[in-house]
């Protein structure tokens, strides 16, 4: 589905941030079919991926000593007015909002579980131009060791209506962020499978088109299966890694669930 521009509060860009790039780009190149465009000097090695000519996500060299991961961002109409929205609401905002060369102004900040996530005000970049197809990005999910926090949290700073489903103190559950009645990002708790050391996160969905066969094609690229595929209610998912570490989902939607 092409986007040409999002809401106040909409997730629209993702990002990787990486200590090898080329092996990156080599990867997702691979896996999704990407044209990765390099970008200039001033841009410090950032790259935009494209679909069909439109951006889809970026790629850049890691900014900290932590493990390469991927990032999400909101879409807001002024970062600065959020930022003061996450001070106020007891996030931490890691820097003050900057500008990035004309084409758009963000900052990163941690919520109140600690999990970070980015916010992004357009200039000349919008954010993804497609979403819910092969090869882009679906769906931004948080996993937390508790719900209440971030409910307040983003309902606070982004407007976000949590509502949650099945059991909320106990894994199992999930929850649905929404902005009005469109959902555009969920939430659920840890649970046991996961690793007990994995902190709070923000996590991207990308759609592909029969997980089986991508999760194949992500060992035969040097990535890794955190996840074998499974079925859940939206579709068939599975967690895999890059040959950097980077998680990311992948997952093949219900008909009728796409876009």
């Amino acid at each position: 589905m092409d986007i040409d521009s999002y809401e106040n509060g909409v997730p629209s860009w993702v990002d990787l941030g990486t200590a090898d790039l080329p092996a990156a780009r080599a990867f997702y190149t691979g896996l999704f079919g990407w044209d990765i465009q390099q970008g200039p000097p001033e841009t410090g090695g950032y790259s935009i991926a494209h679909l069909r000519g439109r951006a889809v996500a970026g790629l850049g060299p890691q900014q900290n000593p932590g493990p390469p991961v991927w990032a999400s961002y909101v879409n807001v109409d002024d970062a600065d007015k959020t930022a003061a929205l996450v001070k106020e609401n007891g996030g931490t905002l890691f820097m003050d909002p900057f500008d990035v060369m004309d084409v758009g102004r963000m900052a990163f900040f941690a919520d109140t579980v600690g999990a970070v996530i980015g916010m992004w005000q357009p200039k000349e970049h919008k954010g993804a131009g497609i979403v819910n197809e092969p090869g882009a990005f679906s769906w931004n999910e948080l996993i937390t060791d508790d719900l209440d926090k971030p409910k307040a949290f983003y309902a606070a700073v982004f407007g976000w209506r949590g509502e949650s489903y099945g059991p909320t103190d106990q894994p199992g559950g999930y929850t649905e962020f929404k902005l009005g009645d469109r959902s555009i990002a969920g939430m659920m708790l840890k649970n046991a499978n996961m690793p007990a050391e994995m902190p709070n996160n923000w996590g991207v969905y990308f759609t592909v088109d029969g997980t089986d066969e991508a999760v194949e094609q992500v060992t035969k690229l040097g990535g890794s299966v955190v996840a074998p595929p499974m079925d859940i209610e939206p579709g068939r998912l599975a967690v895999v890694a890059d040959p950097t570490g980077a998680v990311f989902n992948i997952l093949t939607p219900k008909a009728g669930l796409n876009g």
